[in-house]
């Protein structure tokens, strides 16, 4: 699935989830990794990424439940042989129902994709996912001072430069049943990024796992270092001047 052109709509392409020893590289073919050729291209009207083999993207704005079916046949095809057979339509009814929730609960908060792993790490089930979102700005917004305020209000906050953009990095362990929500305590890592050329538009990438429910162990370090892992594979993609 191409980038949507035009208004800026970060719609990614569609990720593959063939398995494979190495990264899934997601719309990397042509792709400028030079800052100063970027900026001679037009705005920024979509992005790409690299992810973590195993794992899958739902687009939240159009083609979601195609892309959940999608993930529920593959991942009813990698059921071990000896489970009973009436039990694969119950099985596949709770994926479904999951992952609808899931859905539905990113595309609350301005979700434009959520990506998850779909199938085990080293017989490893992984409770993590993470989403791209949308901020808007009212016009005329300095991109510098929303990010003055947010690294003034957010604690264990840094500056993060991702493709040329201004931004920010927040680490913290959401406590259960917070004002965040949750059953259970997470780890959370949110990347905020000004959009380039566009001063009323921001992107956010925020990344959350039960671990191996300890938010603050070693489990759960891995896996804060895989996310930041795949953010330093994010570009921007752009349009033709």
């Amino acid at each position: 699935m191409a980038e949507r052109t035009g208004r800026v709509d970060y719609v990614k392409r569609a990720a593959r989830t063939e398995r494979t020893d190495g990264p899934v590289r997601d719309g990397d073919e042509g792709r400028d990794h030079d800052g100063d050729a970027a900026r001679e291209e037009g705005a920024a009207v979509g992005y790409t990424l690299v992810l973590p083999p195993n794992w899958s993207r739902i687009p939240l704005r159009d083609g979601t439940d195609e892309a959940i079916l999608r993930i529920v046949d593959e991942a009813v095809a990698d059921l071990p042989d000896d489970l009973p057979r009436d039990r694969i339509p119950e099985v596949r009814l709770e994926l479904v129902r999951r992952l609808r929730k899931a859905a539905a609960d990113a595309r609350k908060s301005g979700g434009l994709d959520l990506y998850l792993p779909v199938q085990q790490m080293h017989g490893v089930t992984i409770a993590a996912s993470f989403v791209v979102s949308e901020v808007t700005l009212a016009a005329g917004a300095d991109p510098a001072l929303v990010l003055a305020r947010l690294l003034a209000d957010a604690e264990q906050s840094q500056p993060a430069a991702v493709d040329g953009s201004v931004g920010y990095r927040n680490e913290r362990v959401a406590r259960a049943s917070g004002d965040e929500g949750g059953e259970y305590a997470s780890r959370r890592v949110d990347y905020v990024l000004a959009v380039p050329e566009d001063d009323t538009r921001w992107v956010t990438v925020g990344f959350s796992t039960l671990a191996d429910g300890d938010p603050k162990g070693a489990f759960a370090d891995v896996l804060v270092e895989l996310f930041d892992a795949v953010m330093t594979t994010f570009r921007w993609t752009r349009s033709s001047r």
